[in-house]
């Protein structure tokens, strides 16, 4: 392929001719953004191949403004006929939509003008062949490391790197390159009857960020290994710690619950929560957009409203909450520079790790992996599957499974007792293991 970097000017141009067909055509005003993406996937089982795949795709989409009136459209074909007929399908579109009071582009002000770099593209010029050799040793690793490991659900690496332009009729168009890397592995192990299975990735903007494959195969072992000779507990009402890589869907739920659409939907447990606490005090949640190399970080949002350092959550009270340009005007606030989502969510970690965390706890559960969406954001009631490892004296006893935990998530995170230090940075919500004081645990 002929280098990404020397496709930027051409989708900037493309972007430009479909804002300036869409103001030909009667627009009162237009955004539209394009893509071209280019990566490699392999996958290994049992030491054979399973699939080799390159891909390539471009797409383009376009959303056109009649006064109030909003229409979009989006086409993979880049060629001036095909960009001609979805701005045309877009503004067919708006002739006949309703008026929206509250649509349109974003404020002017808000628009990112001084753009920084976030050092997110550091493409990786590995050949299948050499992919393949990666995958293969880092499902060897975990098959090779303990006696217990007898299968594999296979090995698997990705590398994807991609340029998106974003452009709009306030004189906003800008686009960057961006890179994005993992490796998984997930294994099964047999002890008597009993089978368990797990996994291990890592992911990175940067190649060199990688943990190795040896590294990734090994923990995938352990990890399934330590599930073997789980048990149900039977139902009780006791302490939970979630270990860092599922308490990042913990913070999840909150994120949901704070972002506009819910809100001004009336569809969230958190209506009216700005100023108010739903966190003990210690606690301090923020976004954290221009992290050089981090997965979630943005210069701008989806939109092209500048992304910026701010509060969620302060003190254990909400600071803001996660907006676009339609929920902020439907809410009477301002954009938060979240359309398309949240930028390196972060939550402020305590001075313990896991370890430290289950000795402070005493007795209770470890969770290590969660099932099923039993989340309802009206309400807040919260009930899913888990399996982990019981705890007494602040050690681990056993590994158990087939349970279920339940509670109430306005319950749930005002009983938050400590955050360990122990964070998960591989995604964008990164957030050290989260004890709770209670919750309950229904099992056999």
């Amino acid at each position: 392929m002929e280098t990404l970097e020397a496709q930027l000017a051409p989708l900037q141009d493309t972007v430009a001719q479909v804002l300036e067909l869409a103001r030909r055509l009667g627009a009162s005003g237009a955004e539209a953004g394009a893509g071209l993406s280019q990566g490699l996937a392999v996958s290994a089982r049992m030491g054979e191949v399973e699939t080799v795949e390159h891909h390539r795709d471009q797409s383009l989409g376009v959303t056109v403004y009649f006064g109030q009136r909003k229409g979009s459209a989006a086409t993979s074909d880049l060629s001036p006929d095909s960009l001609r007929e979805t701005v045309e399908a877009a503004c067919a579109i708006a002739r006949h939509a309703s008026e929206d009071p509250y649509a349109g582009l974003p404020d002017p002000e808000w628009l990112a003008r001084d753009i920084p770099d976030l050092d997110l593209d550091h493409p990786w010029p590995i050949t299948a062949d050499e992919a393949i050799e990666l995958t293969v040793a880092c499902e060897r690793v975990a098959l090779e490391s303990h006696a217990e490991i007898v299968n594999s659900e296979g090995a698997s690496l990705h590398t994807h790197r991609g340029i998106r332009v974003l452009g709009n009729t306030l004189g906003f168009l800008h686009g960057y390159p961006a890179s994005r890397h993992s490796l998984s592995c997930a294994v099964v192990g047999k002890r008597g009857e009993q089978m368990q299975r797990d996994y291990w990735y890592t992911v990175a903007r940067d190649p060199a960020d990688l943990e190795s494959p040896e590294a990734v195969g090994r923990q995938a072992a352990e990890r399934t290994v330590a599930r073997l000779g789980a048990r149900p507990l039977s139902t009780r009402q006791c302490p939970v710690v979630y270990a860092a890589e599922v308490a990042t869907g913990l913070v999840g739920h909150f994120l949901a619950a704070i972002r506009g659409g819910n809100l001004y939907r009336k569809a969230s447990f958190l209506v009216d929560s700005l100023g108010k606490p739903v966190f003990p005090d210690f606690v301090h949640i923020h976004e954290a957009p221009h992290i050089p190399k981090g997965i979630g970080s943005a210069p701008y949002d989806n939109e092209g409203v500048a992304t910026y350092a701010h509060d969620l959550i302060r003190e254990g009270v909400v600071a803001s909450y996660i907006l676009d340009s339609y929920s902020a005007r439907k809410l009477g606030l301002r954009s938060t520079g979240n359309a398309g989502g949240v930028h390196n969510v972060s939550v402020d970690s305590g001075s313990l790790d896991r370890s430290a965390l289950l000795r402070e706890m005493g007795t209770g559960l470890l969770v290590t992996e969660l099932m099923g969406h039993g989340i309802n954001l009206v309400t807040g009631d919260y009930s899913r599957g888990a399996a982990g490892f019981w705890v007494e004296n602040g050690e681990i006893q056993y590994p158990v499974e087939e349970i279920t935990i339940a509670g109430n998530l306005r319950d749930m995170f005002r009983q938050i007792e400590a955050i360990g230090c122990d964070v998960d940075r591989r995604g964008n919500i990164r957030t050290g293991s989260i004890w709770l004081k209670q919750m309950t645990v229904a099992g056999s």
